[in-house]
């Protein structure tokens, strides 16, 4: 009777692009300044990377409080947002699993990284956080020009830190700003046909949530 093995652990599948070529002289100046950087700012820079995207959630709360003020394709755009920035993300997903770029702090040898190096199979290309974060502002600017212009400023300091951190590439950050942009800002376009949706349930049960008291 031939005894039965359990299989080994499958091998993470291989890189499929080196991004080293394009900016990673840029790179390297980059994380090289963090390096000598002090201490406080880049434990600030850090906690920033690793949380700030909670604040964009807070910002989409902040939105559809204001656009109980506005009319119903405002508030169609502003309930619309996060699952634009879903829709988005799961884009985001399947492009970096079709480009699969390796991470710098693995393709550059003695990079310097003020956090851990993702997983092999975690590729880079593009940035997940830029993704969200330009996604949301995008979404955000379309439905509160004055939240948007925060959520904007906040996306420029997510995308900055995800280099700074060492963790991407620059042209990740940016092919994630472009991304999230692209694709976020017709989505929430489309979302003001919700309207009439929207017209009928601030006149039931949902109306202290969609309609500001006069």
């Amino acid at each position: 009777m031939t005894a039965l093995t359990s299989p080994g652990p499958r091998p993470a599948p291989s890189p499929g692009f080196d991004g080293s070529g394009i900016d990673g002289g840029l790179y390297t100046d980059i994380t090289h300044d963090a390096q000598h950087a002090p201490w406080l700012l880049n434990d600030t820079v850090c906690t920033w990377s690793a949380f700030g995207l909670a604040l964009f959630a807070a910002l989409m709360l902040v939105a559809w409080w204001r656009a109980r003020r506005s009319d119903s394709p405002m508030m169609a755009r502003a309930l619309a947002v996060p699952l634009v920035v879903v829709a988005v993300y799961g884009v985001d997903l399947l492009l970096k699993s079709v480009v699969r770029e390796e991470r710098p702090c693995r393709s550059i040898p003695g990079s310097f990284t003020l956090a851990a190096c993702p997983p092999r199979d975690d590729w880079s290309f593009p940035s997940n956080h830029a993704v969200v974060a330009f996604a949301a502002a995008g979404a955000l600017w379309l439905v509160d020009r004055r939240v948007g212009a925060v959520a904007v400023l906040a996306a420029v300091a997510m995308a900055a830190s995800r280099v700074w951190i060492g963790v991407h590439y620059p042209h990740d950050v940016a092919a994630g700003a472009l991304v999230g942009i692209a694709l976020a800002v017709p989505l929430t376009a489309l979302a003001t046909h919700g309207a009439r949706w929207v017209e009928r349930a601030r006149k039931g049960r949902l109306r202290p949530l969609l309609v500001a008291p006069a």
